[in-house]
Formats: C-alpha cells, sequence, structure tokens
C-alpha cells in the first residue's frame, strides 16, 4: 500500500509540474518593497504599493521589509536583496557617487530610476525653554541629528555645512530616532530635533501639544548653498501647535529605485502601477498627495530604469 501510494503521489506531483509548466515561468517573479522604520511614512506607503504590486502584475509574489531606510535600502538593491525602494534624493545621488561616509562600499552602479515621489521637509523643532531660535542658536546645546548614516542624519550634516556649523559646535549630538527625540525633549534631557519627514509627521504633532516648541528655520540662503536636490520651501503656520508664524525650510524629494536587474516588463508594470493607484496610496499616508507624473522626473540622481523610460515615453514625458 505505502509503495503504491507514493508512487501516485509522485505522478500527481509530476502531471501537476507539466501542467503548470507555462504558468511556473510567471510565478517565478518576486517583489520585495524595501522601506524605513513601521513609523515612518515610507512603510506604510510600501505596505500599500506591494499590494498594488502583488494583484496588478501576473504571478508576482510581493513583500514589504522594514529598514533603516535610505542608505540600508539602496544598499540591498545594489546586491539585489529587494526590487524597489524608497530612498531620500541626496542619498541616492551619494550612494552613486560611492562616497563611503554617507555609508556606501563604493559606487552603487545598478541603482535605476522608477519616479520622484513626495518631498521630505527638513524640520528642526526646540523646546521653547530652551532658546533656540535660529541654527546660530544650536551651538552649545543637544540635538537629535536621526539614526547614523541615515537619511535624515545626511540631510543634517548639509544643512550644518551649509550653516557654517559642526557637530562639534553642539553641546552634545544624538543619534536617535524620531519618537525617542521627541521624549527626551519632553523630559527635559534634550534641546531640540532634526526631523526629516513628511508636513505634519506624527512625532512632531505629539511634540507640539506636549511642550511649547520653536520650529527652526533654515534660511533660503543656506539651502542654495547646498544645491540640488535641495529645495526652498515653507512650512505653513499652524503645521505644528504653536507654530504662529510660516517658517523657511528645506525640502528633499524622496525617489523610487530599482536595479538593473530587474526585467524591462517589471520595471515597466511598477511604474504604471504606481500611477494608476494613486488612491490607494494616499489612502495609506497622506504624504502621497503629492505625487505628480508631471514631477516623476524632477532631480533623477540616477539613470531611468528601462521599464520606466517606456512608460514615460508612452505618456509623453520622456522624447
Amino acid at each position: 500500500m505505502h509503495n503504491f501510494r507514493t508512487k501516485f503521489i509522485a505522478a500527481g506531483a509530476l502531471a501537476l509540474s507539466l501542467g503548470l509548466g507555462a504558468v511556473s515561468a510567471k510565478a517565478q517573479e518576486f517583489i520585495n518593497v524595501l522601506t524605513g522604520g513601521t513609523s515612518g511614512v515610507y512603510y506604510p506607503l510600501g505596505v500599500a504599493l506591494s499590494e498594488i504590486y502583488g494583484k496588478g502584475i501576473e504571478g508576482a509574489r510581493t513583500q514589504v521589509q522594514a529598514t533603516k531606510a535610505s542608505v540600508e535600502n539602496l544598499n540591498l538593491l545594489q546586491q539585489g536583496k529587494g526590487e524597489i525602494a524608497f530612498a531620500l534624493g541626496d542619498a541616492v545621488k551619494l550612494a552613486a557617487e560611492g562616497n563611503t561616509e554617507a555609508g556606501f562600499p563604493g559606487k552603487l552602479d545598478k541603482l535605476r530610476g522608477i519616479a520622484a515621489i513626495y518631498p521630505n521637509y527638513i524640520q528642526i523643532v526646540a523646546s521653547k525653554e530652551s532658546g533656540i531660535k535660529t541654527l546660530a542658536d544650536l551651538k552649545g546645546k543637544s540635538l537629535s541629528v536621526g539614526a547614523p548614516a541615515s537619511g535624515t542624519e545626511l540631510n543634517a550634516r548639509a544643512i550644518f555645512a551649509a550653516a557654517g556649523l559642526k557637530y562639534e559646535d553642539l553641546g552634545r549630538v544624538e543619534y536617535l530616532p524620531f519618537a525617542e527625540s521627541v521624549e527626551l525633549i519632553k523630559n527635559r534631557q534634550l534641546d531640540a530635533t532634526l526631523q526629516s519627514a513628511g508636513l505634519g509627521v506624527a512625532s512632531i504633532r505629539d511634540l507640539a501639544t506636549s511642550v511649547p516648541i520653536n520650529v527652526v528655520a533654515v534660511p533660503a540662503q543656506d539651502v542654495a548653498k547646498i544645491g540640488s536636490p535641495y529645495l526652498s520651501v515653507t512650512i505653513p503656520k499652524g503645521t505644528y501647535e504653536g507654530q504662529t508664524e510660516d517658517v523657511a525650510t528645506a525640502a528633499v524629494g524622496n525617489f523610487l529605485i530599482t536595479h538593473a536587474d530587474v526585467s524591462d516588463e517589471t520595471g515597466y508594470q511598477m511604474t504604471k502601477l504606481l500611477f494608476e493607484n494613486l488612491d490607494q496610496l494616499t489612502a495609506a499616508h497622506a504624504a502621497a498627495k503629492a505625487i505628480d507624473m508631471a514631477k516623476a522626473l524632477h532631480g533623477m540622481p540616477v539613470p531611468l530604469h528601462p521599464g520606466a523610460e517606456r512608460y514615460y515615453k508612452e505618456k509623453g514625458l520622456v522624447k
């Protein structure tokens, strides 16, 4: 009996594999979406993207990976350990240049662009009692600049260099995620936090409702010194409780990036489905409201993926 059963199962398995031969070629498609920390903006958008791709790309299996965001994501793409990733524009530029100080082992030559998505605003917020109103006031004070070599911390370095400041000018530098930075300010153990995120980010909203705050300006002339991909923007008054006036700062675009070994067809589908499902992305996080096909190629720091290029040619964005 046992022997018969084994043969029967084997024959069934063979028939199944013959019958599914044509399908299994397509079933190989695996899309790993590289995001960021679960409390940020990248993660909920990545979950929505993985659902969109899982439904829309035939035979695709998708998964979402929480990561340390930009720098880690780009290194993983270069190693072929993800198919699409969220990353800040300056991190992408530094990755392509092979900037080792920023956390890249060498030039990441496999990175290819899918789309520019929405901007991150660099938001420097201090407790009112710290007396910090300008960048110069940070001297001798304590500031959290984000996790080491994170996209946020790369933004902090650029802002400091443009303002003629060094980390050594501070009383203390903390390398902490958003929520932990806010807790320390609430407990009077930290003066200020620099956070690179969408406007109205939950961490700063939480801080502003707990203690009086100052939102510190990054003047336009400092932003101009840094140059592309940094832009001069305004944090509108009332974005946070107690913020009574508009505050100038810098923004850096976020990008969706893939790698050269992803097939042209998959690159095409990933781009097409992104723009055809913006309502689903906006439902996942309001930051997606700023995604606009007309701006999809703005400041792209790496070559376009051929599949993405095909989609933009169809839409008349690329000649």
